[in-house]
């Protein structure tokens, strides 16, 4: 069985594979805080009470946007699973061409969804990842990774109403019946819902217009937790996948599970696909 986590800045979503079948999913909250032996006793213990026993691991990707927890995490990997757990990065092979001014600063969750989105639907790709932060990402049809845009999520603007001013509440994120409330928190659940998915639909048009793509001819993806409430009833034919993530951490793994010869002789050895054998 292969383990596959993918640690966000508000929670850790991760999940069980046996072959090709996602056995189970989890959420457990990021705490940056928790030691080693705290997360190993959470992970035991859920997979213990999901029926699946820890020696049946096999294997462990990660992918992170939280550097504290990255020597947490894998110390965790190594005392309660006894693995060595394969880190995601942009040096890893993805069968992604990053085009970002420096790849290495990509973030992990990033890299995952397009890995993700690009074996699972194609080329030109619009990913919208709807979590803490939104991220949206465009992969072209020579499956280059072209960036996209970074802004906060539906929760931090929720959060932000209520720490930044006086009298306003902490609310439930829901989406209204209608635009017009007559009380306050109808009113903060109105803005922000149709604040956001005004604004999600927004950023696709303008990212079309530049990329001059047509509608019919791009596959429109999101994930991330409020990705089925922001864009269920969007203008555009979204392909909601919540495990988007989960299923990139997997294909990523599949293509470095063994060292790919020919990619790593290119990569390091070669001019314009050549490889330079007396560097050997």
């Amino acid at each position: 069985m292969l383990l596959v986590i993918d640690v966000g800045n508000t929670s850790i979503t991760w999940g069980v594979y046996k072959g090709d079948e996602l056995v189970n999913d989890f959420r457990t909250s990021t705490v940056k805080t928790r030691t080693s032996d705290e997360y190993g006793l959470i992970f035991i213990e859920t997979l213990t009470h999901a029926n699946i026993d820890p020696q049946d691991i096999e294997d462990v990707i990660i992918s992170s946007v939280v550097p504290n927890l990255m020597h947490t995490l894998p110390s965790m990997i190594r005392k309660y699973f006894n693995k060595n757990p394969m880190i995601v990065s942009a040096d890893l092979n993805l069968g992604l061409n990053i085009k970002y001014d420096n790849p290495k600063e990509v973030g992990a969750d990033r890299i995952v969804n397009a890995v993700g989105a690009l074996e699972l639907y194609g080329e030109k790709s619009v990913i919208v990842d709807i979590g803490t932060a939104m991220t949206f990402c465009v992969i072209d049809e020579e499956k280059n990774y072209l960036g996209g845009l970074i802004m906060p999520g539906i929760g931090i603007s929720a959060e932000a109403l209520f720490m930044m001013t006086s009298k306003l509440p902490k609310i439930e994120i829901i989406a209204p019946d209608r635009v017009i409330q007559s009380n306050t928190v109808g009113a903060m659940q109105s803005g922000l819902y149709y604040g956001y998915t005004e604004m999600i639909d927004g950023i696709v048009a303008k990212l079309l217009k530049e990329l001059n793509w047509k509608e019919e001819e791009t596959k429109i993806i999101s994930t991330g937790g409020f990705s089925t409430m922001l864009t269920e009833d969007s203008k555009y034919n979204f392909i909601i996948n919540k495990f988007l993530t989960l299923e990139g951490l997997k294909i990523i793994y599949e293509k470095n599970r063994k060292i790919d010869w020919e990619w790593f002789f290119v990569k390091n050895f070669s001019t314009n696909g050549r490889i330079h054998w007396h560097s050997f």
